[in-house]
């Protein structure tokens, strides 16, 4: 307790500038938090989706039967990838005159814009984490070098030095550059692992149109073979 009392006099104590590097340092740990934890979420419920519809797609259901559940409702991830894959292919091989290539290499750039935006949207606001641990570190030494630049100021006034007149101010500095590596740490920590994790999603997807282009390419064939009604 005696701990805590002593550090929160430091901080109301400390002079102008270091309190306002500790506010600084403050809000952007707490900023850092919520998107950390927003951006957890938003992984967790990407990774969930690729994996169920994943199942869905190999389980053998039917395309148009997947395709018209999932227009249906509101599709993100592998689902919207799908989607506007389908939607391009079917709508070129009903056109007249357009080959089989020109079909799935259509689908295949409307999949690749959908997947760039999906991956944009998972990359939202990691730039701030980079960010804030890039630079907390800094803003916490600059608050570190004002504190003891004031505390050996004061001392030049004074006969007698000893350390309970050396140690507040020297804490106080300290106190700034423990809260900006308190900032930094986490960010830098959720920064590096998000974007592996956008990264292996992005790859998901790379594969996921690969393996649908090829599937498309070998049903339409069939059914040309069969004499079927063109996909």
């Amino acid at each position: 307790m005696t701990g805590d009392i002593s550090i929160l006099k430091l901080l109301i104590e400390a002079t102008i500038p270091v309190q306002l590097v500790m506010l600084i340092l403050l809000l952007a740990s707490v900023l850092s938090w919520t998107v950390i934890f927003q951006k957890w979420r938003q992984m967790r419920d990407a990774y969930d989706e690729a994996d169920d519809f994943e199942r869905r797609f190999w389980s053998g259901t039917e395309l148009n039967e997947l395709y018209r559940k999932i227009v249906r409702g509101e599709a993100s991830g592998t689902e919207a990838v799908f989607e506007a894959g389908f939607r391009e292919f079917a709508k070129l091989r009903s056109q007249q005159g357009v080959e089989l290539e020109l079909a799935i290499d259509g689908a295949g750039r409307a999949m690749r814009i959908v997947m760039t935006r999906q991956i944009d949207q998972l990359e939202h606001r990691l730039s701030f984490l980079a960010t804030v641990g890039s630079t907390s570190p800094y803003i916490g030494l600059f608050g570190t070098v004002w504190g003891i630049m004031n505390a050996f100021l004061a001392l030049g006034g004074m006969q007698h030095v000893t350390i309970a007149t050396v140690a507040p101010g020297i804490a106080e500095a300290l106190i700034a550059t423990a809260m900006g590596l308190f900032a930094a740490i986490p960010a830098v920590i959720a920064y590096n692992r998000f974007v592996t994790d956008t990264e292996r999603l992005g790859n998901r997807y790379d594969i996921f149109i690969e393996e649908f282009a090829g599937l498309l390419n070998r049903q339409a064939r069939v059914a040309a073979s069969r004499g079927g009604v063109r996909a």
